[in-house]
């Protein structure tokens, strides 16, 4: 989701409800502690540069149990970030505490927010020896290609 699906979203959502990737919802007293860009500039194994964007808010818990953040007051957070975050329309990543700070990819669906998972994974597969898996085609005809034994295709 990026920072103009959020904002529309946002505007339909009557209230904010956060499920984490396991699907436990994050208690309904939380707060949206921070939110701003965060801009990576880096190089990958294979030596190339790479620059990334991307909005970044953390979600926390506290002990004050009677807070509830709205769609509208979160709305307001955002627009008062828009000074730091730009207009650009950059990734949302989440910050949720897991076994340490977790990092997610936030999607929306059945009226309420879904943390994601996200993966690492090589930049540089060419260049840095990452082996390629090999199939042969009979492999491939059982993963739903048409090139099987008799299949007509070659």
């Amino acid at each position: 989701m990026n920072i103009k699906q959020l904002k529309e979203t946002l505007q339909q959502c009557e209230a904010l409800n956060f499920y984490t990737p396991e699907g436990k919802l994050t208690p309904q007293h939380f707060h949206v502690t921070e939110l701003g860009l965060i801009s990576r500039h880096f190089i990958d194994c294979g030596t190339s540069i790479h620059t990334d964007n991307f909005i970044n808010f953390q979600i926390w818990v506290a002990e004050d149990t009677a807070h509830r953040l709205s769609p509208d007051k979160f709305q307001g957070i955002i627009s008062a970030s828009e000074k730091v975050i730009g207009s650009e329309n950059h990734e949302i990543e989440v910050e949720y505490q897991s076994n340490t700070i977790g990092r997610y990819g936030l999607e929306f669906k059945d009226g309420a927010f879904h943390l994601t998972n996200k993966y690492t994974d090589c930049l540089a597969k060419d260049n840095c020896g990452v082996p390629k898996k090999k199939l042969n085609l009979v492999e491939l005809g059982n993963e739903g290609s048409c090139c099987t034994p008799g299949g007509g295709c070659c």
